[in-house]
């Protein structure tokens, strides 16, 4: 781990990419390579014929309506031309009525609409921050460590918010690892330090052959790319990238990482699944920057996301022809409805 204690790690083989024999850090630099391409060319798709769609805001503090560049122009663009303080502090927006990542192009003329942490109802807006702070662990996993240890991200199931943390589920090939309370405060820093980078999170939607590029070095990404691809109604794959850090998800994620505050990785304990071996389960929770917390409250919040959770386990997620039980699909919708 590049700032954490070293005796766990000390006696670590180096492991690379059992595909490619790659490091983390050449794989990230090869996803962004396959990403940033895919991005400019889809970009001059739009931009060599621009078609001007009308927007129609309503809320505070006015009704507008505005003329925006179809396939360019993004909620946060529209934000822009209305209120300061709308664009800083949205973290999602509805766009006919469906949940719509602020900086994803609008595709036609619509209704839109924001959302932030504070709204009256904020079950949309934090079902998005808590799918966001899974997604942030998969960047601490994969970047907290020296390139001697090669992680695998398997997949961070939909936790709902009531169960009091998120999770990503890894393969961190260090079977007896048991973080220490300093060098869990060491990857909680990866997180942390993210609210004054200020990255966007940026979506793209790829063919399921680039996805198979991109993620060639991670078996658990190229087992799902295939089915994730079949259940899309373009047969696509949606990705997400923040600085460099690229996974799959359907989102849609927050804006930036500047509505990120405080950010803890709880727990790391031992899972086995009949399908991928032996995992690690990571266990976390963030805070927004909209909402301000006494130290002893958060405190209380991260004691809570400490006890090792074992809610939707890698195997609830088999086919179930592989796996016929229904209370394992029961379990997997009441997830996913929340």
């Amino acid at each position: 781990m590049q700032n954490a204690s070293q005796s766990a790690l000390k006696s670590a083989k180096k492991f690379y990419s059992s595909s490619t024999k790659l490091t983390n850090t050449e794989v990230r630099k090869k996803r962004n390579a396959l990403f940033e391409e895919e991005k400019q060319r889809q970009r001059a798709a739009y931009v060599k014929r621009v078609e001007k769609i009308l927007v129609n805001y309503k809320g505070q503090p006015k009704d507008v309506k505005l003329l925006m560049n179809k396939g360019i122009s993004t909620p946060y663009n529209c934000a822009m031309h209305i209120n300061e303080f709308l664009m800083k502090r949205s973290i999602v927006a509805l766009v006919n009525g469906e949940l719509w990542d602020i900086h994803r192009p609008l595709e036609e003329p619509c209704d839109i609409e924001f959302r932030h942490m504070l709204d009256q109802d904020p079950k949309l807006p934090n079902q998005v921050f808590w799918r966001t702070g899974a997604f942030i662990l998969g960047h601490v996993m994969e970047t907290a460590f020296k390139d001697n240890v090669y992680v695998e991200l398997c997949s961070f199931p939909p936790i709902p918010v009531e169960k009091g943390c998120f999770v990503y589920d890894v393969d961190l090939k260090l079977p007896d690892w048991k973080p220490s309370q300093r060098e869990l405060t060491s990857l909680s820093m990866v997180g942390g330090e993210l609210w004054d980078k200020n990255w966007d999170f940026e979506r793209l939607e790829v063919d399921a052959s680039l996805a198979l590029k991109m993620f060639e070095d991670n078996r658990f990404k190229r087992e799902q790319i295939p089915d994730i691809a079949q259940k899309h109604k373009q047969k696509r794959v949606v990705l997400y990238r923040m600085g460099e850090h690229i996974d799959i998800t359907s989102g849609p994620l927050i804006a930036n990482t500047s509505q990120l505050y405080r950010f803890q990785v709880a727990q790391i304990h031992h899972i086995k699944s009949r399908r991928f071996g032996p995992l690690q389960r990571v266990q976390g929770i963030a805070m927004p920057s909209a909402l301000h917390m006494h130290w002893w409250s958060w405190d209380l919040l991260c004691k809570r996301a400490s006890k090792p959770m074992d809610y939707l386990l890698p195997d609830y997620f088999i086919s179930p022809s592989k796996e016929p039980t229904q209370q394992k699909e029961d379990n997997v919708r009441a997830a996913v409805e929340n």
